[in-house]
């Protein structure tokens, strides 16, 4: 229940944080598609863990392995299996925690839910997780590749520290190029100081990653209730420590009128497109052709290096403080994460559409 994504190009994962490891069922995915095993293990290393000194410390190479539905570097039509083994768990730094309940984690809600709970690094509820989506949504890039698509995301703010340009000013060829994935260098050292210095306190601190695609052609998206831009809402609120999602003008849209908002239309050489792009790519719930943009919220990290009153199982008041190797900041690592989901809407939406007519 809730462990699968996607319709056509449909998704399962499995395992947890501090389990034997963490892997991905892909079924759906067409056959003679080739795969690419230093594709995947290149976003892969993007997410992973201890990648620089403002990402967790545990040291994971995240290193897969195929277990099927690939023969010859092509897919084969039958279920693609992936397996993440993990290396580097350290249950003992939670042994602490095993009975009572971390503020803004789901401990309780897990406990409650199921009568039973994996406190290791929070189980099954650890971002952790999202090294199966990452290395599965590499897959569904490999399927959007020869239509043109293109997906960025990069980070757009950490705490108070914003970057104020919009993305079609920005040179996102240098998202790659800092530590903390923002295509502004001087926005991103202050934001790599924030998050330097909130580190040092014990403390976490939350950010926007900001993401456009390219290349959508017109008509993807299901109406009414799998419109494209639901889709994507789906898939990034669904992202670990996710709390707001926009696209398009989002709500900045709602200080304007309608006639400012309204994207009017214009042919230029034989393409039907718009002088203005406040839809965000999508109309109807359907994409319009137009760059499909949007903004996703993290809170800070849950787990944090200070004393905080909580209680435990029984009811019983007590006092929790974070132990182990977490991140003082989740945005940097949530940027594979969130191309990797935009491309599992675009490759479900891909197939669907071609289903939509003869």
């Amino acid at each position: 229940m809730g462990n699968s994504f996607g319709q056509l190009f449909r998704i399962t994962t499995f395992g947890e944080s501090h389990g034997p490891g963490i892997g991905v069922v892909i079924d759906g995915c067409p056959a003679g598609l080739p795969i690419e095993e230093d594709s995947i293990q290149r976003q892969l290393d993007r997410r992973r863990p201890g990648q620089s000194k403002i990402t967790t410390q545990r040291k994971e190479a995240d290193q897969f392995q195929l277990l099927s539905g690939v023969f010859e570097g092509k897919s084969t039509g039958t279920p693609i299996a992936l397996m993440i083994w993990n290396q580097d768990a350290k249950s003992k730094d939670y042994s602490h925690i095993a009975e009572k309940y971390r503020p803004s984690h789901a401990d309780y809600t897990y406990q409650e839910k199921y009568g039973i709970r994996d406190y290791r690094g929070g189980g099954r509820s650890s971002a952790r997780e999202t090294a199966a989506r990452v290395a599965a949504g590499a897959i569904a890039m490999k399927l959007l590749e020869p239509l043109g698509i293109v997906i960025d995301a990069f980070v757009s703010q950490v705490g108070t520290v914003r970057l104020d340009e919009d993305y079609t000013k920005l040179d996102l060829s240098t998202i790659e190029n800092n530590i903390v994935r923002c295509p502004h260098q001087a926005t991103a050292e202050k934001m790599i100081a924030l998050i330097e210095e909130t580190r040092k306190a014990g403390d976490s601190i939350g950010g926007v990653v900001g993401a456009v695609i390219r290349g959508v052609p017109v008509g993807w998206g299901e109406p009414v209730f799998n419109k494209l831009h639901a889709q994507l809402g789906h898939a990034m609120l669904g992202i670990n420590a996710v709390k707001g999602f926009e696209y398009g003008s989002g709500f900045a849209g709602v200080q304007m009128k309608g006639s400012q908002h309204n994207d009017q239309f214009e042919k230029i050489k034989g393409r039907i497109s718009t002088t203005t792009n406040y839809s965000g790519g999508i109309q109807g719930g359907i994409s319009n052709g137009a760059d499909i943009y949007f903004n996703v919220a993290f809170k800070p990290v849950a787990t944090i290096m200070k004393d905080q009153t909580s209680v435990d199982q029984s009811g019983a008041a007590t006092v929790v403080k974070g132990k182990g190797r977490h991140d003082p900041c989740v945005v940097p690592r949530a940027v594979p994460i969130v191309e990797a989901m935009a491309a599992l809407v675009l490759a479900d939406a891909y197939l669907m559409n071609k289903s939509a007519k003869l």
